[in-house]
């Protein structure tokens, strides 16, 4: 036997000591690389062997052992992959050549997190083990050379490193970790299997463990000779969907998403071209308790060819879609990835727009559907996550258009599910806009005196409700070029469902009014813009509308609300002229405390708070007793 002792290169040395000073946040990982490197070697001996079937000896089921020593304070993984001779071994294992250090290196920012994110993508995952081992020790021998070159490679992770060539009758590769003070958790044959099974569940090859009983007598689990495969050995996302049975996909949402109510749909698709990937991505049937936490990680796994890499890949689906559950497997993608490389790749943002496409057809599905159930089961999708989808109208311009056809309201023709389609379906001859009112809840918004004019002509006008339509609508002025009219903005104008000789009262009401309008400024000039006659109220004496293009008030609330400023502004208040409250303010010796008891209750109707709730109390009881 040979030995001989060769340094590492800089480059490696300066590596290993970022890796010996915890650069993983994440100690488990190291098993996940040295796993995903056992599974790579069976790979290419499988590729070489397509030519050279002798390569696979006398075994030709490939497969990788994870073992553990508790006395010696060992790990060790094996497999019989293609193996590495003496040259493979120094080359892979010492110098720079192989194993893309340098450019690692040259992309080191300092930032612990970061920098860790980036092992494995150059080909170095084999030095993580060097996270929890003070050394490591491979034995190796290349498929198809002689038992007598085998090779042995050592090193303390230092500057050093030791090759000798061995006896070695099995091909393939052991890596065996000897682990340094304080790293006994992972001599446990529950913390092994544990690892295994989240990180690489799903590699292709069976991973085997030594079975463990309870031994009765001793009192203790003992391990037995006996292996056993402790990983699912088949990515369920890489079969044919043809093999996959229903309750096997329900069956692995349920272990992904841990949740037990069966999903509304899923879409499993193997995509090519420009970027090769299988997703599979499942819609929930109920909305998670942190639906509204933005902040909150995506719920799409990533692997890159069937290796986890993160349970949470937030860039791989558009934030206003993070209750979607699934998978994406990557074929072009690099192992240990960063969430950094994540946004700015460009196969990652195919990924995104392809996946984001085919989870919108999952909705679409269920939307247009003529089957009761279904209408029945985007009613209930619509009612835990439509609120969210919303958000999808102004962060996803690409989408915009199919997201709109999917929204639905509540309207003056119906408690909910009124979609544009639906409204635009049913809208009057002559009428050229989408009406809708916002207010803080649907009662608010059903008897918004805004809507007055509009129920009396029976115009359908939508009930927004939700915190986010005020937003929605910011980035949404039309559909089907229909515009998007608010009631409470602008002076009312039907157009053509207006009749003239409306018109013409309102405009003989303002003139007869005159004076009790400049009055009604002159009293209000601190809180209202303006005061005038409205055609749009009915029932009530007065309401509050803003000029378009302005804040509107139930906005402005909701900034308040979130603690943020809203800028400074003054409603205009419209009054109806037939109303006895308004008649009486001629002539009333209480006109100031008329004038602002109008303006108040015009401000509760919308739902908005007083300033000085008191001071509304005390004009009130002053004038019931007057």
């Amino acid at each position: 036997m040979t030995k001989q002792i060769l340094s590492f290169q800089a480059e490696v040395q300066q590596l290993l000591h970022l890796v010996t000073h915890s650069l993983y946040s994440n100690k488990e990982i190291f098993l996940r690389e040295l796993i995903s490197n056992a599974s790579d070697a069976c790979d290419k001996l499988r590729f070489e062997a397509l030519n050279d079937a002798a390569l696979y000896e006398d075994a030709p089921t490939l497969e990788v052992r994870v073992s553990f020593d508790a006395t010696a304070r060992t790990i060790t993984i094996t497999d019989n992959g293609i193996g590495l001779s003496e040259v493979e071994a120094i080359a892979n294992l010492g110098t720079i050549a192989k194993s893309g250090t340098r450019e690692f290196v040259g992309k080191l920012s300092g930032e612990q997190a970061r920098d860790a994110q980036m092992i494995g993508q150059f080909g170095v995952g084999f030095y993580s083990g060097y996270i929890v081992a003070d050394r490591i020790s491979v034995e190796s021998r290349r498929a198809g050379l002689p038992p007598e070159e085998g090779v042995r490679w050592a090193s303390a992770g230092t500057g050093d490193f030791e090759v000798e060539t061995i006896t070695r009758a099995e091909r393939g590769t052991a890596v065996t970790l000897h682990l340094r003070e304080g790293e006994d958790e992972f001599l446990t044959h529950w913390k092994l299997k544990s690892t295994i099974g989240k990180y690489s569940d799903h590699i292709s090859l069976p991973i085997l463990m030594r079975k463990q009983e309870w031994d009765t007598e001793k009192g203790e689990y003992v391990v037995k000779d006996d292996w056993e495969t402790v990983n699912k050995a088949a990515a369920l996302w890489s079969r044919a969907k043809s093999d996959i049975t229903d309750a096997e996909y329900k069956s692995f949402y349920e272990l992904i998403s841990h949740d037990s109510t069966p999903p509304l749909a899923y879409t499993h698709n193997r995509v090519e071209g420009r970027s090769e990937y299988t997703q599979l991505l499942f819609l929930p049937a109920k909305a998670p308790v942190d639906l509204w936490n933005r902040d909150k990680r995506g719920g799409v796994k990533l692997y890159v060819k069937r290796v986890f890499i993160m349970d949470d890949a937030e860039a791989l689906m558009p934030t206003y879609l993070r209750f979607v559950k699934g998978v994406i497997d990557s074929g072009d993608l690099p192992l240990n990835v960063s969430r950094e490389l994540l946004q700015e790749s460009r196969d990652v943002k195919a990924i995104r727009e392809g996946s984001t496409k085919r989870v919108l057809g999952m909705i679409e599905d269920l939307a247009n559907s003529e089957d009761a159930g279904k209408k029945e089961q985007y009613a209930n999708f619509w009612r835990e996550f439509g609120a969210v989808l919303k958000e999808g109208v102004g962060e996803d311009h690409a989408n915009q258009e199919r997201l709109a056809k999917l929204l639905r309201f509540a309207s003056t023709e119906a408690e909910e599910g009124v979609s544009f389609a639906d409204y635009v379906a049913r809208m009057k001859e002559g009428q050229d806009a989408v009406y809708y009112v916002t207010a803080d809840t649907p009662a608010a918004a059903r008897h918004s005196p805004q809507l007055e004019i509009f129920r009396k002509k029976g115009i359908e006008v939508l009930l927004l409700t939700d915190r986010v339509d005020e937003w929605m609508l910011a980035h949404l002025y039309e559909f089907e070029g229909k515009p998007l009219r608010s009631v409470a903005k602008g002076a009312v104008d039907l157009g053509a469902l207006q009749d003239e000789a409306e018109k013409q009262q309102a405009g003989a009401a303002a003139e007869v009014f005159k004076p009790v309008l400049e009055k009604l400024k002159e009293a209000l000039k601190d809180k209202a813009k303006d005061v005038r006659v409205t055609t749009r109220l009915v029932e009530s004496p007065a309401c509050l509308v803003v000029e378009e293009g302005d804040m509107s008030g139930h906005l402005a609330r909701l900034l308040k609300q979130s603690g943020q400023d809203a800028p400074a502004g003054r409603p205009i208040l419209e009054i109806n002229t037939e109303h006895a409250l308004v008649k009486r303010l001629d002539g009333s010796e209480h006109f100031d405390d008329l004038a602002q008891v109008l303006f108040d209750q015009a401000v509760l109707a919308e739902g908005g708070h007083l300033d000085d709730p008191a001071a509304y109390v005390r004009r009130i009881n002053s004038l019931l007793v007057s």
